[in-house]
């Protein structure tokens, strides 16, 4: 050891002690071994200094201001981007589908290590960037090298109503120009399929096609029109909502109401429904309103100003019949007959709706399901896509792997995420399950809360700053 010291110098083979320990514990906890191969790399830096792996800096002697500020800016760079894949990255509440538990504006600390961090799919990209770089329709990352799915072990699991950071499952194709490359293009072929071309043939009284004829032709207008992209698992945009139930559950909604197993779930403090809040004919004071919680994008007045639609949580609601200007508030939940086609699975065999969904079963890896006609759309996007499986149907006749089937196997855990802002949401209504590895991280506490309603720096939530969430 005395020799090692005068070789190398005591705080030289302090810091490569510490660096090699970290690392060997950080390959034993990635478990890929053969990384083990960059022990020669750290000996060197600290030790041997045979390479130069800063070849922009001199050696010796001493450097310009410049390479110095460039230095410690690749370093930063590389720590944050390593932090960000393995231990916690900001995330901003962009709409109001979370609200009132989170706020447009907040930006909040998500971990990665609460249900384990994944290795990145693409591995190579522009770091700091989710997909596209800023101001351009081009990619951030390559697909030179692409990696399988893998977690590591984090501090816990998903459980029911956690918020949770994923990747928006339907976000894997998307229009390449930047003006839709925040829609799903399934969203894109339905609206066609039903808003244009059905509708164009009711008003023109022609004979209707089928659904799937109207798919089809809306699908072959928009890759006809448009240059389309696939996103890895990774590079998917980044929603947040609740987890509201877990692989396998059964779940239920009931005029707003979930229902879990057939209980119904626990309350959420910040749960709202939309309202429509009738008046005396005079409108409501806008200020009052915001100071109440509601912002100014959600206020929709009808023609006559005497029917104000709003999103409340019953707080709020309580609070607004105190006004002497509102004669009633009466819920706007749609009725257990209508059906909207916009709701997974998609079908026409599941006349469901926001309000009155299900029941659904949430998929649990090793759980096996029957697999039919009638069951198909529910499990059929996770069979073909999720899990890469050759899914084919003919005649009626569902062959998997090529060989005709009448069940299924899963091979991961799904979840179901829903909104706090129930009316107000993109969320499993529209898109269905999230798969396991879509999952990012659990937001733990709000580092800074901004209302864009307002002017800096009236617009700081001081109250909201470092408070944690539920």
């Amino acid at each position: 050891m005395k020799q090692l010291i005068e070789k190398y110098g005591l705080r030289d083979l302090i810091r490569f002690s510490v660096t090699l320990i970290i690392y060997i514990l950080w390959v034993i906890w990635v478990g890929i071994y053969w990384f083990l191969l960059g022990i020669p790399i750290i000996v060197d830096i600290y030790l041997t200094k045979k390479v130069n792996w800063t070849p922009w800096k001199k050696r010796e002697g001493k450097n310009h201001w410049a390479i110095e500020w460039l230095d410690a800016l690749i370093f930063a760079v590389v720590a944050v981007t390593i932090i960000n894949i393995f231990l916690f990255q900001n995330y901003k509440i962009p709409t109001g589908s979370m609200e009132k538990s989170l706020l447009i504006g907040d930006h909040l600390y998500v971990s990665k290590v609460a249900y384990g961090p994944r290795i990145p799919n693409t591995p190579f990209s522009v770091p700091f960037m989710q997909h596209t770089i800023p101001g351009t329709d081009s990619k951030s990352y390559s697909e030179l090298i692409q990696w399988p799915y893998k977690r590591l072990a984090g501090t816990g699991k998903v459980k029911r109503n956690d918020p949770v950071v994923f990747n928006f499952p339907a976000g894997d194709t998307v229009i390449r120009n930047k003006a839709y490359q925040s829609v799903s293009i399934y969203h894109l072929i339905r609206f066609e399929a039903e808003e244009r071309l059905k509708m164009r043939d009711q008003y023109a009284n022609k004979p209707l096609k089928t659904d799937k004829e109207y798919y089809n032709l809306a699908r072959q207008d928009i890759l006809k029109e448009h240059d389309i992209l696939v996103r890895p698992v990774d590079k998917r945009d980044n929603y947040i909502k609740r987890c509201v139930a877990v692989p396998g559950d059964s779940l239920q909604i009931i005029q707003g109401v979930v229902y879990i197993n057939g209980e119904k779930q626990v309350d959420i403090k910040g749960l709202q429904y939309d309202y429509a809040v009738f008046t005396d004919g005079r409108r409501l004071n806008s200020k009052k309103l915001m100071k109440l919680g509601v912002n100014k994008d959600d206020l929709e007045y009808t023609g006559d100003l005497s029917i104000l639609k709003v999103p409340l949580t019953q707080e709020m609601k309580s609070e607004i019949e105190k006004n002497a200007l509102v004669q009633t508030i009466r819920p706007l939940f749609q009725q257990e007959d209508y059906y909207d086609y916009q709701m997974f699975p998609h079908s026409n065999k599941y006349q469901w709706n926001l309000d009155y969904y299900g029941p659904i079963y949430i998929p649990k890896k090793g759980a096996t399901v029957e697999i039919n006609m009638e069951s198909l759309p529910l499990f059929k996007r996770i069979i073909g896509y999720y899990e890469n499986n050759d899914l084919v149907v003919k005649d009626s006749t569902i062959y998997i792997n090529g060989e005709i089937t009448n069940s299924y196997t899963f091979k991961m855990d799904y979840y179901w995420m829903m909104g706090d802002n129930r009316h107000r949401s993109l969320d499993s209504r529209y898109w269905g399950y999230v798969p396991e590895d879509h999952i990012v991280g659990k937001p733990k506490f709000i580092w800074l809360s901004l209302n864009r309603d307002k002017s800096f720096p009236a617009n700081i939530r001081l109250k909201r700053m470092f408070k944690g969430i539920k």
